[in-house]
């Protein structure tokens, strides 16, 4: 009497294919692949400039409603209808857009010598340790002494005309750019340079294709601290004897408790400043396109 053993029964598809659907694909057909998506791409998507735009907008709410209800009185701080009714009457009497464009007049030449200024000695201190010797100390003293109490004597130096406010501006620009590319050019891995060197590079190709590639994050930081700190350079300069620009706008409001337009004068000067730093933080994105970086999640 002989014993039949039936073979044992196929293991589970976890394809979710039955064995007969499976003999009948064949056996040369293509294993059935799932997108594996991380968790955090699962959820709700909602547009970045959605969030971002949130903050001023809710700013903005809780502004109107301490107005509407009387917490705010319109002395202290008038009620964002009224700053939108002055500033529609400031641009369409031509006062705040000829405002506008001398003080960008003033920023844009300060910072174009600032940025010469800062960058040419950070070029020249990084580079070269006797151009470090020569330089490093006397621009670390100067940038301890806080550039607006200089506006007295810049003016004795200069007069009141335009060269002591865009001197305070290039003075203020100078310093942040000299300390990021400075440490940006002292922060290149010196395996990098070993590594040129093997190649035969040049001192000159050194630093055209090591080292001032490995600053330029650094420059791009510099002059993004460079160009806040140069809008409140600005400020100071255009509140003493300035006849045009943003500021004598503030002064002559000041003069006549204008709360309205004085609020109206900030504001530009806050759009201005982010209009400039989203410039920069484009230029970034460009010119950093080889950099791979963090982001958020």
């Amino acid at each position: 009497m002989s014993i039949s053993h039936a073979p044992p029964p196929p293991p589970p598809d976890i394809s979710g294919t039955s064995p007969r659907e499976a003999g009948a694909s064949g056996a040369g057909a293509a294993p059935h692949l799932v997108t594996l998506v991380p968790a955090s791409a699962r959820r709700a998507r909602v547009p970045r400039w959605l969030r971002r735009t949130t903050g001023p907008v809710l700013l903005l709410a809780l502004w109107q409603l301490l107005s509407a209800t009387g917490t705010l009185s319109p002395d202290t701080l008038a009620p964002p209808g009224t700053i939108a009714r002055v500033a529609g009457d400031l641009v369409e009497d031509g006062s705040l857009p000829s405002a506008m464009g001398v003080s960008l007049q003033r920023v844009a030449i300060g910072l174009l010598l600032g940025t010469v200024a800062g960058t040419g000695l950070a070029l020249l201190s990084g580079l070269f340790r006797i151009g470090e010797d020569l330089v490093d100390a006397s621009v670390q003293m100067l940038r301890t002494v806080p550039f607006v109490g200089l506006i007295p004597l810049f003016i004795i130096w200069f007069g009141i005309g335009e060269t002591p406010k865009i001197a305070i501006i290039t003075l203020g620009v100078s310093f942040p750019l000299y300390l990021n590319v400075y440490a940006g050019i002292r922060g290149v891995d010196a395996q990098l340079i070993e590594a040129g060197e093997s190649l035969g590079l040049s001192r000159w190709g050194l630093v055209r294709h090591v080292i001032l590639p490995g600053a330029l994050p650094g420059a791009m930081t510099g002059l993004r601290y460079s160009l806040g700190i140069a809008w409140l350079a600005l400020v100071f300069a255009e509140q003493i004897n300035a006849d045009a620009g943003i500021g004598f706008l503030m002064v002559q409001a000041r003069d006549f408790l204008r709360t309205d337009v004085i609020v109206v004068c900030l504001i530009v000067y806050a759009f201005l400043g982010l209009l400039a730093d989203f410039v920069v933080r484009t230029l970034e994105r460009l010119l950093l396109q080889w950099r791979p970086t963090f982001t958020g999640r």
